[in-house]
């Protein structure tokens, strides 16, 4: 991790790489405060299967942020972390800080979320809209 400007584990990795339960925004910001004290300088833990809205906490030089977006009940989501990863990074190379490539990125993949074009229609996941 120490090469790292930048981990976003979802809840259940961010417990497995903390070894401590990660199940509300408090737990959420701890895990943060402990994936950079393991050597990322920021940490964005992704609130996505939480109940009730989708926060998501940054964790970078010692501030804090919370992304919050409502929830969309979809079985549609295949794929949000590498497009909420790819997002932040291709803002990160346009020159936004950090703080605002992750603000960019959360409406990016919420509003993909959003118009998912709704294919899949066996069990699994369908993709995002990334047309949006």
């Amino acid at each position: 991790m120490p090469r790292a400007l930048l981990v976003m584990p979802n809840l259940d990795e961010a417990a497995a790489l903390t070894g401590m339960e990660v199940k509300d925004v408090g737990a959420m910001r701890e895990a943060a405060v402990r994936l950079c004290a393991m050597g990322a300088r920021a940490a964005l833990v992704k609130g996505g299967h939480l109940e009730g809205s989708a926060t998501d906490v940054l964790y970078a030089d010692g501030a804090w942020r919370e992304f919050t977006a409502p929830r969309i009940e979809t079985r549609h989501t295949h794929g949000t972390g590498c497009t909420y990863s790819a997002a932040i990074t291709a803002a990160l190379a346009c020159g936004d800080k950090l703080e605002n490539a992750v603000a960019r990125a959360k409406e990016f993949v919420t509003e993909a979320i959003r118009q998912a074009p709704g294919l899949g229609r066996g069990r699994g996941c369908g993709p995002l809209n990334h047309h949006v």
